[in-house]
Order: C-alpha cells, then sequence, then structure tokens
C-alpha cells in the first residue's frame, strides 16, 4: 500500500468540485469506446471496459470492509485520478466505487483524469518521478488532504517493478495476478485508508 501524506497545499476544493461521479466516468469512457479508432488508446480500451464491468456486477465487499465503512466517524471526499486506458484502474476503479456505494453518503466519491490535470497528478508522483495512477486522494470535508493509495497493492507494485527490471512486459502477469488475488488486497488497503480517518 502506498500512502503518503504532503505538507504543501493544493487546490483540492476546485478539483474535488470539477470532478465527476462514477455515472459520468462509465458514460465517459463508453463515449470514448464509441469512436473507435480515433481513439489513442483504442486497443485497450474494451478489454478495461469488460474488467469494469465484471466487478461492477459481480463483486462482492468483504465483510471487514464493511465493518470499516460503518466506522467510519465523519464524512470524507475521495478524489480519483485515472483515465479508461489503464488496466490498474478497470481493476481498482469499481472496489473504490462499491465501497462509496456502501457507505450510505459518508464517502463522497469523484473522479479526475490525469492527463486533464498534470498539476495534480505531480504532487502524486509514484516513487517521486511516475504518473502511475489510478491515485486515490482521501481528503476531509475541508478538502484538506489526509493521504492517498495507489497506483495498486504492494505486492503488485513489486512485480511491476521486478519484470520492468528485467525489461519484461508486465501487462498480462499483472492482470493475473489481479485474477488470481480476487480484489482481496485492494479491498485491505482500502480498510488501512478508511482506518486512517479515524
Amino acid at each position: 500500500m502506498t500512502t503518503q501524506t504532503h505538507t504543501h497545499t493544493l487546490g483540492y476544493k476546485t478539483y474535488f468540485e470539477n470532478a465527476i461521479n462514477y455515472k459520468e466516468y462509465l458514460k465517459n469512457f463508453e463515449a470514448e469506446i464509441a469512436i473507435g479508432e480515433e481513439s489513442n488508446f483504442a486497443q485497450y480500451l474494451p478489454q478495461n471496459w469488460s474488467r469494469q464491468s465484471r466487478l461492477d456486477r459481480k463483486l462482492k465487499l468483504s465483510s471487514d470492509l464493511i465493518a470499516a465503512i460503518e466506522q467510519l466517524q465523519k464524512p470524507i471526499n475521495w478524489l480519483v485520478i485515472t483515465e479508461h486506458w489503464c488496466g490498474d484502474a478497470s481493476q481498482i476503479n469499481p472496489i473504490i466505487n462499491k465501497v462509496a456505494e456502501a457507505s450510505n453518503g459518508k464517502i463522497n466519491l469523484k473522479f479526475t483524469y490525469r492527463d486533464e490535470n498534470e498539476a495534480l497528478i505531480d504532487v502524486h508522483l509514484t516513487d517521486g518521478r511516475s504518473r502511475s495512477i489510478p491515485i486515490l486522494i482521501q481528503l476531509d470535508q475541508d478538502n484538506t488532504l489526509i493521504n492517498t493509495y495507489g497506483p495498486r497493492p504492494a505486492e503488485a507494485q513489486n512485480l511491476v517493478k521486478s519484470l520492468l527490471a528485467k525489461g519484461e512486459a508486465y501487462n498480462i502477469p499483472l492482470h493475473t495476478w489481479y485474477a488470481k488475488d480476487k480484489q482481496q488486497s485492494i479491498q485491505n488497503d482500502l480498510i488501512a485508508l478508511i482506518k486512517s480517518t479515524n
């Protein structure tokens, strides 16, 4: 799990107000798929949509995660930096959305696009250099930063780093890892993230 605390201030309030909900995110995703080859990322979109849709339909939150959500003391804001072409986002965003839905309004969730918000992602670089996504920014009711999570669970991140160090492609091994993990690592990470607010 990658959590960070930043001391500098960023205009999170404006970013949050300008961000979109999950329904709008899905609508935009569908629209980008519909334009086909005109999208620079056309090759990634159908598979990501399929993964995301399957999780939207079938994912069940763990009892531990539901308990953590129920113990939330105050409302919080979650701002996710993402893109439709991102394979990790297709594995993680549906879980984040399920958590927000289960919170009965305690978690106000919105999505924003990395490539339209370079100043925002550059404050949340992975290892200080990579604009990796998705990044979940956890804010209090005043849109003050509490901490962040992303771009993927620690075990998956280590897998990607090791394959990159060998000059090997990581896409297939990474999604094989996600399939075997069955979203447990992400759910455990989100439990820790939620508990950090109390």
